[in-house]
């Protein structure tokens, strides 16, 4: 696949180097056909390789030639700019690298190869051979070749009855009729009772014996074959684009593969949730590891040491999660590197609760109340603030460590579903958690995996679990599915609601989740 704009050598930014791209040109990507304003952004931001503010930005568009800088800044502006993959920081804005949401434009962008090779259209049939005419019968052939097993939906029950009687001699059982539908036409929409609905002079009528007879010199039966044949020519015209079917499952199963692959590598991250306050010059600060649900709380002496102690802690992970997470990693003066930096804030600032505009702010308070049933998850800036008038460290200390106890858990909440969950009044709504990557081994890859391996699914459902004992309140469930939706079932024969579910693991398996 060629890529716009991009020179033979890897980029020469840090952040093209990374994703393995070629710096691109803006001035060339603009006339791309997936070239919006957003997508502008990220491409100037891929471009300079660094933080850059909206009118620096616009500054370029204009130099780009997309459009003048005025008009450009508006439309940056209006073009909800601070969503995943790009952050806000302060007045700057820069790419997540690490975001998946990012390879996904870079793919629609052409500013990657294919990590996939595309399908091969199957082999080009032979020339078609010339049409019969309506006065001829139909043949299992062209059944064959006109439905490929599936029959569309616009073939009635009577139409199907009229092309299968008249392809075999037009004196069949109903039953075998019936049996023809189901297998080779791929529908259920032929019965017994089908009969019963056709009207008085239908082509086809039900013999004493209960066999079904086609008129064949009946008026509609001409109009069937037709629909019969056209589909035969509409299925030929598209054989050179189809896709080989070996070929498409060789090239899920090496999907699968990789994203399997890059799932373990995943779990393997070493990562800790911080929390601070205040978040641009702590006083004190805790890290909850991920793993081993371990919390350590660290709080200012006399000196600046306490947090060359934090920075040591936070050299030992790979992610590092938190609220503000940016600010506080600044306000400790800890160098983050290449690590990934996720931030636990909401995913999206509000939600139209009526057609009046009348609005909710989304809080990260709410998220944790709505997907992990804590009811006081964070203290409020006034109370900590009072904690740090009254000098009283120790209080500001345990009400930052219940904070972070909070934190971890709407983030393995986010990790565990994909998306965080909001509950107010009369709402229910998931949102995408952005700091989840799409191969993470999720719920629904467990359930998946529960059900092919014939083994229960160990939950946790409800409220956050406990923080001694997480699996106390364990519930053994089979996953069923239904209408490509997994449903779960305790011991009881009581449904489990799978947005309830904090805690999974298969059972007598691994005893972690990640």
């Amino acid at each position: 696949m060629d890529t716009l704009g991009a020179p033979e050598h890897t980029g020469g930014n840090p952040s093209c180097r990374k994703l393995g791209i070629a710096t691109p040109d803006l001035a060339l990507v603009k006339q791309h056909r997936e070239a919006n304003t957003y997508a502008l952004l990220i491409v100037a931001l891929l471009e300079r390789g660094v933080p850059m503010t909206l009118v620096e930005v616009a500054e370029r568009f204009a130099e780009a030639g997309v459009a003048p800088r005025d008009r450009a800044l508006l439309s940056l502006k209006r073009c909800k700019p601070a969503r995943p993959p790009v952050y806000r920081d302060g007045e700057h804005y820069a790419l997540d690298l690490d975001d998946d949401e990012l390879a996904f434009w870079l793919f629609r962008l052409d500013l990657r190869e294919r990590r996939v090779a595309a399908p091969r259209p199957a082999a080009a049939p032979d020339e078609a051979p010339p049409r019969p005419g309506v006065h001829e019968r139909l043949s299992p052939d062209e059944l064959a070749a006109a439905w490929h097993g599936n029959a569309p939906s616009s073939f009635s029950s009577q139409r199907l009855a009229i092309a299968i009687l008249d392809a075999h001699g037009g004196v069949m059982a109903a039953e075998e009729v019936i049996a023809f539908a189901n297998t080779h036409a791929g529908t259920r929409r032929l019965s017994h009772e089908s009969a019963q609905y056709w009207r008085t002079g239908a082509p086809v009528r039900v013999l004493p014996d209960g066999r079904w007879m086609l008129d064949s010199g009946h008026e509609l039966v001409a109009p069937a074959r037709s629909a019969v044949r056209d589909r035969v020519e509409m299925q030929r015209k598209w054989a050179a684009c189809r896709q080989d079917g070996v070929e498409i499952e060789a090239i899920i199963r090496e999907s699968e593969r990789r994203r399997a692959e890059h799932a373990a590598q995943l779990a393997h991250l070493r990562r800790v949730v911080v929390h601070a306050f205040p978040a641009d010059r702590p006083i004190a600060a805790v890290l909850v590891d991920v793993a081993e649900r371990r919390v350590d709380g660290f709080v200012a002496q006399d000196d600046a040491a306490w947090l060359d102690d934090v920075r040591e802690r936070l050299a030992g992970y790979d992610v590092i999660a938190g609220l503000g997470v940016r600010e506080i990693v600044r306000g400790l003066g800890f160098d983050s590197g290449e690590r990934r930096l996720v931030d636990l804030g909401p995913p999206q600032k509000s939600f139209k609760l009526n057609q009046r505009g009348r609005t909710l702010k989304i809080t990260t308070a709410l998220l944790v109340q709505g997907s992990c049933g804590i009811s006081r998850p964070l203290a409020d800036a006034a109370t900590l603030r009072a904690y740090v008038r009254a000098g009283d460290r120790a209080r500001l200390l345990r009400r930052l460590q219940a904070d972070a106890k909070s934190l971890l858990w709407l983030y393995e909440y986010g990790r565990l579903h994909g998306a965080v969950r909001l509950r107010w009044g009369y709402l229910d709504e998931m949102f995408v958690a952005p700091w989840v990557h799409w191969d993470e081994n999720r719920l629904s890859h467990l359930c998946k995996l529960a059900m092919e391996l014939g083994v229960a699914l160990e939950v946790v459902a409800g409220s956050a679990p406990g923080w001694a004992e997480p699996w106390s309140r364990l519930r053994r469930c089979t996953v069923a599915e239904h209408e490509y939706k997994y449903l779960l079932w305790d011991e009881e024969g009581q449904p489990v609601d799978l947005r309830d579910v904090q805690l999974a693991r298969l059972e007598a398996m691994e005893r972690t989740l990640h």
